[in-house]
């Protein structure tokens, strides 16, 4: 048997400050992005640079309940987790353009990490995990 985890929904409050967010300033693939008439909502699909495997859906609060979770789907904790290959070029980058960092860089057995808010306040685990 053989599975995979394919899409992971983030609840978002706009769409397209959601794809500006992810495509300018952490630099993901806006993979794609189709209108669904029949539900009035889009499919708006993104991914980290270079990544195959598991991509994020961005998905729209569409009632007040939903809105209430944006930006924060897991109560406050790291909510997903963005490895790279080069840890301080893209830390660099992503300070430039402006993203919140409420924890600082460390050296920690399994590699380097850091964490940051994403738009709305979400969590993330930013890494460069050391070779197995």
């Amino acid at each position: 048997m053989k599975q995979s985890i394919v899409h992971i929904a983030l609840v978002v409050r706009d769409y397209d400050e959601a794809i500006e967010f992810y495509t300018k300033k952490l630099h993901f693939t806006l993979v794609e992005d189709t209108y669904q008439p029949e539900q009035d909502k889009r499919w708006v699909v993104v991914s980290p640079p270079g990544s195959i495997g598991t991509t994020l859906l961005l998905a729209r609060a569409s009632n007040p309940e939903q809105e209430s979770f944006v930006g924060n789907q897991s109560g406050g904790r790291v909510f997903l987790f963005l490895n790279t290959d080069d840890f301080w070029r893209d830390y660099t980058d992503m300070v430039s353009k402006g993203i919140k960092f409420v924890r600082e860089p460390k050296k920690e057995e399994y590699g380097m990490v850091a964490v940051f808010e994403d738009l709305y306040g979400n969590k993330w685990d930013f890494l460069q995990l050391n070779p197995r």
